[in-house]
């Protein structure tokens, strides 16, 4: 997959260079999750049967995030792993449109006959809520009527699960109230975080549990506070363990950032510096402050039998 960015207006330079007949799907996407995978399959689909390539057009920072807007609370599935998911599901070429205050008040009919027409956009498909330009304004049928008989649209309807559409405000819900089934399966896949490990306090090996402390790589929906069964990858191994996210009240008063230490079963490498992806698979409990070391090492203990048997 290659990826190419945008910013708008659109150079011709650019056009001239990636302006051809495609299929393409347009959207934020952030979580990708199994609502968005039908859009993209769809695209998929479309593109074999016209024999062109399948681009994806996204927006990048987040709106919510540009305008300060909404309940915006970081990324489910920041850049970096929107590009590998995609290349997995078999997508040429991803358009990322740089999203800024300018680009916000760009009218639906100017992204269309700027952006898209040029491009050479034979069909767009879009979700069921699909909306764009200036405060929104533009629609599917927005589409279909400037798209006129150069750009064909085609709307994926809503995937539900028991009754339920599928939303990323869902799965967000799901993540900060611990119910990672919910998340996962409204995913499709376990809710992954990926970070570089870093020096910590060191306080894991002194209480016979040494951890691998996270500096996550990008703007992750943070999920509530406690203690998970995980899986991590390191290097091309992956390893069962407990995580907590939380600021340790035990020992610390007055902290608002929560760390992310990760516990890997069976393991004593040294990996300072080295990138760990988590999958988190159970919310075990929530974060609390224990009365005394002892207790916490006691606790930890059971959480970390608890993983083994969550995860088998």
């Amino acid at each position: 997959m290659i990826t190419v960015s945008l910013s708008y207006p659109l150079s011709d330079e650019l056009l001239q260079q990636w302006g051809r007949p495609q299929v393409t799907a347009i959207g934020q996407f952030d979580g990708l999750h199994l609502g968005h995978a039908s859009v993209i399959r769809k695209a998929v689909a479309l593109a074999h049967e016209q024999n062109v390539p399948v681009s994806v057009m996204t927006f990048h920072p987040h709106p919510k995030e540009v305008m300060k807007k909404g309940d915006y609370e970081g990324y489910l599935t920041p850049l970096a792993d929107k590009q590998t998911i995609l290349s997995d599901m078999g997508v040429d070429v991803l358009y990322i449109l740089s999203f800024n205050e300018e680009f916000s008040k760009v009218s639906p009919e100017a992204f269309i006959t700027d952006v898209l027409l040029p491009l050479q956009i034979r069909t767009a498909v879009v979700g069921f809520d699909f909306r764009f330009g200036h405060r929104g304004a533009g629609h599917e049928d927005t589409l279909r009527k400037l798209g006129g008989q150069l750009m064909s649209v085609y709307t994926v309807p809503p995937f539900e699960l028991d009754g339920d559409k599928v939303s990323s405000s869902g799965i967000r819900r799901a993540l900060q109230t611990g119910d990672l089934a919910h998340a996962s399966r409204w995913l499709g896949r376990p809710y992954r975080i990926q970070g570089t490990v870093m020096d910590g306090e060191k306080r894991g090996r002194t209480i016979g549990f040494p951890t691998a402390n996270l500096k996550l790589n990008d703007s992750y929906v943070i999920p509530v506070k406690g203690v998970y069964a995980v899986r991590a990858l390191v290097g091309d191994h992956w390893i069962n363990g407990v995580m907590n996210v939380g600021v340790k009240p035990t020992f610390h008063e007055g902290v608002l950032n929560p760390s992310f230490e990760v516990h890997l079963f069976d393991f004593n490498q040294q990996i300072y510096g080295e990138p760990v992806l988590v999958e988190l698979h159970h919310y075990i409990r929530p974060e609390r402050k224990f009365s005394s070391v002892d207790e916490l090492i006691s606790q930890i203990g059971n959480d970390a039998q608890t993983a083994k048997k969550l995860l088998g």
